[in-house]
């Protein structure tokens, strides 16, 4: 019987990397695919568990798996450094008005 790729497998180590990626986002986007590479990497285990012999494609569904773990860590750490920032400094104005402040200091200095 020939062995067929597992459902999902490339897409879950997209999602996975994916996650990585969208800790830039202030973390909200790399939780949203951390999650949903979690959840398939989850079916795709039970899928391949029950009968490992008919597919391929199993090592795509470890390493996205990994990878969503390391996103979700970063995209909350992300996340939660975002919402420090927004209590300290007074919600977005003041951070923006922070950031204009490093600015002018940057040009000064040049």
């Amino acid at each position: 019987m020939e062995r067929q790729q597992l459902p999902n497998s490339t897409l879950i180590l997209i999602f996975g990397i994916l996650s990585i990626i969208g800790c830039c986002c202030y973390g909200v986007l790399g939780i949203i695919f951390g999650i949903i590479a979690l959840v398939m990497a989850k079916r795709a285990t039970e899928i391949y568990n029950a009968q490992p012999e008919l597919y391929t494609g199993y090592q795509n569904v470890k390493t996205g798996k990994i990878l969503a773990i390391i996103g979700l860590v970063l995209s909350a750490i992300s996340l939660i450094i975002s919402i420090v920032m927004i209590i300290m400094y007074g919600g977005v104005e003041g951070i923006y008005e922070l950031q204009e402040e490093m600015m002018r200091e940057m040009q000064q200095n040049q």
